[in-house]
């Protein structure tokens, strides 16, 4: 099994660029949107969270590759973004037609949930300019080949948007092998993304094709069984009585299936409440189990973002030490920090991620 081996810094203008959509994120905060009066406007989406982290966390260059209806909305969350330091380089433009009918900027209403009641997701996203996208329209040569990229990262959730983004990430990542670049993918499986569209049968029919062409797999547990049709041995359809032994072995069996995968990551997470998670986390590199530091009872306010942070965490980790154990460390503790402020992307520090792995608490920092 081949070890990660990152292309050189000094080679490549980015640490990492990430392909996928960006939504403008409306959120109630401490109210339901079914009532709300107002609303915070934050941006967000699975694959870019994960480029944000990188730069706003960790302070490695990144870009985003996405598209955006050129209006008012669209350059409001190119402004997010510019706010985050993530590079607007590559993001395709597509005229506005005056309704939306052609090319929109997708919406995204996320209330927080609280005690016995579960977060809400609310996605107003199709005929979107990313969902647009379509094999042919960027430039990867430019992107890989003349710019460079140590990392490149995608996943589910944009490969759930149309029929063509499938043909995009895969054009992408053919790209990014031919220069070196390490591929990560986060399953990031969405019942509502893949309804309309041939359910769980068509999620696995485009994930098992992308994943041939994967250095790092992400995702968590219904991800696998859902995305990729592994069954966790002993547990039932809704995840009960997971254990670490039992995810484990299907791992092994998933490594066995695409012996491509480097690593394969994943975040565990047990519900005890909205506001109470268990919160861990496993790595499988080169043959071996790496366990991060299990956070029992860990009191969330938003939950919405903490695997993309935790994928931030895992692959600073991995670029840079290359030590599989400090990455998942580094992943586990980024997603915990980013679940205990509100919106999509992770406010926290890198000191107060290397606290939080050294083993610090919550005490007052004066």
């Amino acid at each position: 099994m081949a070890a990660l081996s990152p292309r050189l810094a000094e080679s490549c203008k980015y640490a990492i660029v990430s392909l996928g959509e960006v939504m403008l994120r409306l959120d109630p905060g401490e109210r339901r949107i079914r009532t709300a009066r107002s609303f915070d406007a934050w941006e967000g989406g699975g694959e870019y969270n994960v480029a944000r982290g990188l730069r706003k966390c960790f302070g490695l260059p990144a870009a985003v590759v996405t598209a955006f209806a050129d209006n008012e909305v669209g350059r409001l969350v190119e402004d997010f973004i510019l706010q985050g330091g993530v590079d607007t380089s590559y993001i395709s433009w597509l005229p506005y037609d005056g309704v939306g009918r052609e090319a929109r900027v997708g919406l995204n209403f996320t209330e927080r949930g609280f005690g016995v009641r579960g977060a809400v997701g609310v996605s107003d996203r199709g005929h979107t300019a990313a969902s647009k996208l379509k094999k042919g329209d960027i430039d990867w040569t430019r992107i890989f080949g003349q710019d460079g990229a140590r990392w490149f990262h995608t996943g589910g959730i944009f490969a759930a948007l149309s029929e063509t983004t499938p043909g995009v990430i895969e054009e992408a990542m053919e790209a990014a092998h031919h220069y070196g670049t390490l591929v990560s993918y986060d399953l990031n499986f969405r019942p509502s993304l893949w309804k309309s569209i041939g359910g769980t049968k068509k999620a696995q029919e485009v994930n098992r094709r992308l994943a041939r062409l994967v250095d790092v797999m992400i995702g968590n547990e219904e991800d696998f069984t859902a995305a990729l049709g592994f069954k966790v041995e002993g547990v039932d359809e809704n995840l009960t009585g997971l254990n670490i032994a039992s995810f484990k072995q299907m791992i092994e069996r998933v490594v066995g299936k695409y012996p491509n995968f480097k690593a394969v990551a994943t975040t565990l997470r047990e519900v005890h409440s909205a506001s109470c998670n268990d919160w861990g986390a496993v790595l499988w590199s080169n043959g071996a189990f790496y366990e991060a530091t299990r956070r029992e009872r860990l009191e969330i306010l938003d939950r919405v973002g903490g695997g993309d942070s935790f994928a931030s965490g895992l692959i600073y980790g991995l670029l840079s030490s290359g030590d599989p154990q400090a990455a998942v460390e580094y992943g586990a503790a980024h997603g915990a920090l980013a679940m205990t402020t509100p919106g999509d992307t992770s406010m926290a520090t890198l000191a107060e991620v290397e606290r939080l792995v050294k083993g610090g608490g919550a005490r007052v920092q004066r």
